[in-house]
């Protein structure tokens, strides 16, 4: 081989690669979601927005935050075994995020945690069966004095590798001035909800 022909081969091999890396870097730099993306936030009274007008829920404020539609599908009083048929007609709607808040009431009805575990499992899994992504909210025990979170959430997140966010209902139900009530947080509660929400799809860099 030539000097001529082995530099023009080298040459060759440089630009495909500079082109391979450039195209490698742009996928990995894309977010998970786009302007045209939606968020579903489903749930109960913590979802609903209990305590608080009807544009300070969390997702209310995270629509305001992330630019992106977010449909409010919490229900008051409701348990994981009524949330469980009523997630499929939400999922019909292809959300390409769900952001899953559930079993507080469960936990206040000292129901079974089996079956929340189970509930929520379900939950989980048809979630990812429809093709979207899926962020568990854990709830705290509030029977327990300092509010710490059901071991059954991080073991849940686990066994269905999702990410978790275990802190910031802990966080607001340690403080009163957080809350509406024994249980429900204010509009500044809300929003801190939001806002570590909004931490999530930015470190996992589902937006910007």
């Amino acid at each position: 081989m030539s000097k001529t022909t082995l530099m023009a081969f080298l040459v060759i091999i440089i630009v495909v690669f500079i082109v391979y890396t450039k195209e490698g870097g742009n996928k990995l730099s894309e977010n998970l979601l786009d302007k045209d993306s939606v968020i579903l936030a489903f749930g109960d009274s913590l979802t609903y927005g209990f305590g608080a007008s009807g544009n300070s829920s969390y997702p209310a404020y995270l629509q305001q935050k992330s630019g992106l539609k977010v449909i409010n599908a919490g229900v008051n009083g409701e348990i994981s075994a009524e949330g469980l048929p009523r997630l499929s007609t939400f999922l019909q709607q292809k959300p390409d995020l769900v952001i899953l808040c559930h079993g507080g009431n469960d936990i206040l009805q000292k129901l079974p945690q089996k079956d929340l575990k189970n509930n929520l499992t379900k939950m989980v899994r048809l979630i990812k069966e429809s093709g979207a992504e899926v962020i568990l909210v854990a709830v705290p025990d509030f029977h327990i004095f300092g509010f710490s979170t059901l071991s059954l959430y991080d073991e849940v997140a686990d066994e269905e590798g999702i990410l978790l966010e275990d802190d910031i209902l802990t966080h607001i139900e340690l403080n009163r001035a957080l809350k509406s009530d024994y249980v429900h947080p204010n509009a500044k509660g809300y929003e801190m909800m939001a806002d570590a929400f909004m931490k999530i799809l930015r470190d996992y860099k589902y937006i910007n």
